[in-house]
């Protein structure tokens, strides 16, 4: 096994890790490891990071229904939209799409380059997300009411860039939580986690009659984020996870901007 393989085995560990310290976050990571550290194609990666990302997510969501933290019944409304629109982009949208966009001059943007530059623009839009991170923790209890108009156009937003890059898209899911169903802040965290899990493995159902899936190489991928996570939980009484995420989004801001300069200086 070369040096770059451990270094993605490790990104694994580390996937699991922040999700464990942070409560979520790691997801954006899992794509980075699984192209540039691993070499797998952009389509494959954003694939397998569904997955990824939905078992790791339902373990942190399992833990949460434990302690009564999630609100189901907001969390099946929001992944209706969010689900159907993610499975339609992974089966139908992403296999329709041509190896070879379009050109400028010398410049020609394929579909593997565009799916980066994508990926790209999201992980700096959820750095800044973590950054300011301007959430207010209260745990009122005010009437949960649901926006269905602004809900299912959300969904489907939220469901079709999941799609394409394969993160979870914490970083939106939790403001609409709040601000379309008016759901306590450490309940919309919680929450939110189910709705991940639910459409990135819905999403990755989608690509099995697509793709050839490695299933020992995912399996065992995600069986060393699911340990990170334990660790993590078991880590976050000693270390202070909120201080961490500052920390944590400015790194993401900077993996952004380094795959934007990759990409652009590798045509």
């Amino acid at each position: 096994m070369e040096l770059v393989e451990i270094l993605g085995y490790a990104g694994a560990l580390l996937i699991g890790l922040v999700l464990g310290l942070i409560g979520g976050g790691g997801s954006i990571l899992t794509v980075p490891i699984l192209v540039y550290a691993l070499s797998l194609n952009p389509v494959i990666g954003t694939a397998y990071s569904l997955f990824i990302v939905g078992a790791t997510s339902l373990v942190g969501a399992v833990k949460n229904l434990m302690k009564g933290m999630v609100d189901i019944k907001t969390a099946i409304i929001f992944a209706i939209p969010a689900f159907i629109a993610v499975y339609l982009t992974r089966a139908f949208l992403i296999p329709a799409i041509p190896d070879e966009l379009f050109q400028i001059g010398d410049f020609l943007v394929t579909k593997n380059l565009a799916i980066m530059l994508f990926f790209a623009i999201i992980m700096l839009l959820a750095s800044v997300s973590m950054i300011r991170d301007k959430r207010k923790e209260t745990d009122e209890e005010t009437k949960i009411t649901y926006n269905y108009p602004l809900i299912i156009i959300e969904g489907i937003v939220v469901g079709t860039i999941t799609g394409i890059v394969g993160a979870g898209g914490g970083f939106l899911i939790i403001p609409a939580l709040v601000l379309l169903a008016k759901l306590p802040m450490k309940k919309a965290v919680a929450t939110s986690l189910l709705i991940i899990a639910i459409k990135s493995l819905i999403g990755f159902i989608g690509d099995v009659q697509n793709l050839d899936i490695d299933w020992p190489f995912l399996l065992s991928f995600t069986g060393i984020s699911v340990i990170g996570i334990f660790v993590g939980i078991w880590l976050n009484k000693f270390i202070d996870g909120k201080k961490l995420k500052k920390a944590f989004g400015w790194f993401v801001l900077l993996m952004g901007i380094y795959i934007i300069y990759k990409e652009l200086a590798n045509q």
